[in-house]
């Protein structure tokens, strides 16, 4: 009766995430591969790379300026390699006081020399091959619908999450009666051998018994990786529900205590501390940190100014970094914007064990470690997510249709 209803829950929750696990599925085995399905559609706003090095994140930004004086700039990222995008906000026009309304939000420049390689508007539709794979990437995170798409896909994810674990125990075989714990262990084994088949796919069985394995079967062989993506998309979606579960097994203080700073009135528009200084004084701060904990920095990732809470956020990859693929980290110092002064450090490891975690599932969801291979799984995994969800509504759909039938059959 137990194994009945189990049954029933994990068939509904299966239809009702039908739809959106296929999106992410699809979506996600594209960007498995993004930086080389971005430079293959966009080859103008990437350059080889070059063994000299790069500007600093506060030239570039003064680059920009000279470009566009108009403009105001939140973000330098230099974690793609070859190009340096900066992010754009509508500014203020000092000559009218009228807000100044680009037409794009994104800047490429050359990393090496500042000059511009391109722009693109990234919304919420793509209108070209421009912004083809931000679209795709909006849609795999939040249905390109904003905040909103954002909640349902991490309701997903929660039931995602607890679903997996009910697809497991229903591959595993009824238990014949109480196990007795007196019966010797080599007579026990027969309950792990009945559970041997739940692994197998029967190919050359009827299209029945050949779906039901792939969904079994399938879901079996890459059960832990579900687990992983769908817990770790529960932490991107809905943090509400992954911050006090984590908390509650790890060490795991609230990310905003770190910084310590309260929502502004309004958002910062000429903080005190130019790019120029907030480089110079995260820099100054992140090497004393390096040597009071003992990691080292290796490369520069972005730099960020965060308007709506007044602080600089210098990101850089470090020894402390998990991270194997690209130029992406996430060992981040923060100051005041308007004074300077340390408001926090975040360690991806070795601070806390509930961050280390978080660290490992937010590089394992995005591909960015264990190099090509990990990246190819990625876009397999995908497809199996779309196979399993497919394969779930055959099965629904037959049992649906044999029920009709019995139903009829009685009357």
């Amino acid at each position: 009766m137990i194994r009945h209803l189990w049954v029933r829950i994990h068939r509904y929750a299966g239809l009702i995430m039908t739809a959106f696990l296929i999106v992410v599925g699809l979506t996600g085995s594209l960007l498995a591969f993004l930086p080389e399905l971005n430079r293959l559609l966009t080859p103008q706003l990437f350059r080889t790379p070059k063994a000299e090095v790069a500007l600093k994140a506060a030239d570039l930004i003064e680059s920009a300026l000279a470009l566009y004086p108009n403009a105001q700039f939140n973000a330098v990222n230099l974690s793609t390699d070859g190009t340096a995008i900066i992010i754009i906000n509508p500014g203020l026009n000092p000559a009218d006081g009228k807000t100044y309304q680009p037409n794009f939000n994104q800047l490429f420049l050359d990393p090496y020399n500042g000059l511009e390689l391109g722009r693109r508007m990234v919304g919420d539709w793509p209108d070209g091959l421009d912004n083809l794979m931000p679209f795709i990437y909006k849609l795999h995170y939040a249905l390109a619908l904003g905040e909103t798409g954002t909640w349902i896909l991490g309701a997903v994810a929660v039931v995602w999450t607890i679903d997996c674990f009910i697809g497991l125990y229903l591959t595993l075989p009824a238990r014949q009666g109480k196990l007795n714990i007196s019966v010797p262990i080599i007579q026990r084994k027969a309950y792990w051998q009945r559970w041997l088949p739940a692994w197998k796919i029967r190919w050359k069985a009827n299209s029945c018994k050949l779906n039901f394995d792939l969904h079994r079967a399938g879901g079996l062989w890459v059960w832990l990786a579900l687990l992983v993506f769908a817990w770790s998309s529960v932490m991107f979606n809905m943090k509400s529900v992954y911050m006090p579960v984590t908390a509650m097994v790890f060490d795991y203080p609230n990310p905003k205590s770190i910084w310590g700073l309260p929502k502004l009135e309004k958002p910062l528009q000429q903080p005190k501390i130019d790019w120029r200084q907030a480089q110079e004084i995260t820099e100054r701060l992140l090497a004393e940190h390096a040597q009071l904990h003992h990691f080292s920095v290796k490369e520069p990732v972005s730099l960020n100014l965060n308007r709506a809470l007044g602080f600089y956020a210098y990101w850089v990859r470090s020894s402390l970094d998990v991270s194997g693929v690209g130029k992406g980290g996430n060992t981040v110092i923060a100051i005041d914007a308007n004074t300077g002064e340390f408001k926090g450090l975040h360690l991806p490891s070795g601070q806390h064990s509930g961050h280390t975690v978080t660290n490992w599932l937010v590089m394992l969801h995005m591909g960015r470690v264990f190099g090509l291979p990990y990246r190819i799984f990625i876009c397999v995994l995908g497809l199996m997510i779309v196979m399993l969800s497919v394969t779930g509504v055959i099965i629904w759909l037959r049992k649906r249709r044999a029920y009709k039938l019995k139903a009829s059959v009685k009357r």
